[in-house]
C-alpha cells in the first residue's frame, strides 16, 4: 500500500511537470511558427530594407546608420518595428564585426515582449513608397577601436523584414 501511494504522487508530480512543459514548448514553437510566417509573407508582398553608412567616420563623429523599408507591392503593407532602428536600441538586431572577425559587445538593453506583437507595433508602408530612419551605432554597440567594420541585419525573424546585404566602414581616430 505504501509502494502504491509513493508510485501515485511520482505519477501525478511528472503528468503536472510534463503538462507545464508541453504547453510552453508548445506556445514557443507557436510564436516562431508565426514569426517565420510573417517574415516570408512580408517579404512575398514587397517588403525590403536597405541599410547604410558613410564609409569612413572619424572618433567623435556619430556612427549614423540609415535603415530604410521600401514597398514595391500594388498595396500597402506593414511591418513589425521590434528588432528595426525605428525603435529604440531595447535589442540586439545586428551583428557588428571587427575585419578580424570579433564581434563587438552590444551595451544597450534587452527586452523581453509577450507575443503576438500588439497592432501599435507595426508600421505601414504605402504602395511604391519607403520609410528611412537613423540611428547612431555608439548608443547601443561598442565601437571605440580604430578599423574596419560590417554590419550586418539580423532581426528579420521579428520584424519581417530582409536587408539581402551587408554594409562597412572604417572607424578612425
Amino acid at each position: 500500500m505504501k509502494n502504491l501511494s509513493i508510485l501515485t504522487s511520482t505519477v501525478i508530480v511528472l503528468a503536472f511537470s510534463s503538462c507545464g512543459m508541453n504547453s510552453d514548448t508548445t506556445k514557443n514553437s507557436a510564436d516562431t511558427t508565426l514569426t517565420t510566417v510573417a517574415a516570408n509573407s512580408t517579404v512575398e508582398k514587397g517588403l525590403f530594407a536597405k541599410m547604410s553608412v558613410k564609409d569612413t567616420v572619424k572618433a567623435g563623429e556619430l556612427v549614423e546608420l540609415k535603415f530604410t523599408v521600401y514597398n514595391n507591392a500594388d498595396t500597402a503593407q506593414s511591418f513589425c518595428k521590434w528588432h528595426t532602428p525605428f525603435e529604440p536600441f531595447i535589442s540586439k538586431y545586428l551583428d557588428v564585426k571587427s575585419a578580424s572577425g570579433e564581434e563587438v559587445n552590444y551595451k544597450a538593453a534587452m527586452a523581453k515582449r509577450m507575443m503576438p506583437p500588439p497592432a501599435s507595433s507595426y508600421i505601414a508602408v504605402n504602395s511604391k513608397d519607403s520609410v528611412s530612419t537613423k540611428v547612431d551605432l555608439l548608443k547601443g554597440y561598442d565601437i571605440s577601436k580604430p578599423g574596419q567594420y560590417t554590419i550586418t541585419y539580423v532581426g528579420q525573424n521579428m520584424s519581417g523584414l530582409m536587408v539581402k546585404d551587408s554594409i562597412s566602414f572604417v572607424y578612425t581616430k
